[in-house]
């Protein structure tokens, strides 16, 4: 895998924003935090604060993940949603496009997950040690060797979908972790964060964010 780290250059989409959260639409390429060292500093969370200067992370999305993510714009904010995260109250819908012809119109897949020591940061199925994984899939069509699926998330375990389609027999599409062989021949990891639905930290209402698939 290349791991040149080359962000791309576009302007900050806000999907929404008031006066608790914001909610921006990630581009694939970029990292949500920083990592570490000078080269690794741009990264949508100091885009986002270069907008909103009080923005606090609650959520992260992988680097070459697009798609839907909210800030808190206050410390109480912060607690309300990361106590939503950790009761697993919102609700995420992810598209991807997977190698192959998914069996079956629908499914879960229930596995357990455990960071890849010799290899971090991939992560991987054990079932001795693993932390529950489980995944809700749909199909949306098919086409040459590929399929479409509408994924449903009620665990949020690093890689999770990436490595619940590699436990499928159908690895993401563009994914150059768990499937680099293939990796190079498309523009992009194929995988969206479509929506998000959670509660609204004043006054609790749900709110449901949404950004288009670009794929």
């Amino acid at each position: 895998m290349n791991d040149t780290y080359a962000p791309p250059d576009i302007p900050l989409e806000i999907l929404h924003d008031d006066h608790e959260i914001v909610v921006v639409n990630k581009p694939e390429g970029l990292l949500s935090v920083p990592g570490k060292g000078e080269h690794l500093a741009d990264c949508l969370e100091a885009r986002v604060r270069a907008v909103f200067p009080t923005a606090l992370t609650v959520h992260r999305l992988d680097r070459d993940t697009s798609g839907v993510m909210v800030w808190a714009l206050t410390p109480y904010a912060q607690r309300h949603i990361n106590l939503q995260f950790e009761k697993r109250r919102p609700k995420k819908t992810y598209v991807a496009r997977v190698h192959g012809s998914v069996e079956g119109d629908e499914g879960t897949v229930d596995l357990p997950m455990i960071v890849d020591w010799p290899n971090r940061p991939l992560q991987k199925i054990c079932h001795e040690m693993g932390k529950p994984a489980v995944t809700n899939w749909k199909v949306i069509k098919r086409l040459d060797g590929e399929t479409r699926l509408r994924m449903f998330p009620q665990t949020g375990r690093s890689h999770q979908l990436r490595v619940h389609c590699l436990s499928m027999g159908n690895p993401i599409i563009g994914d150059p972790f768990y499937a680099p062989e293939t990796a190079a021949e498309y523009p992009r990891m194929m995988l969206h964060s479509e929506v998000l639905e959670l509660h609204h930290p004043d006054g609790g209402q749900r709110h449901r964010f949404r950004a288009k698939v670009p794929f």
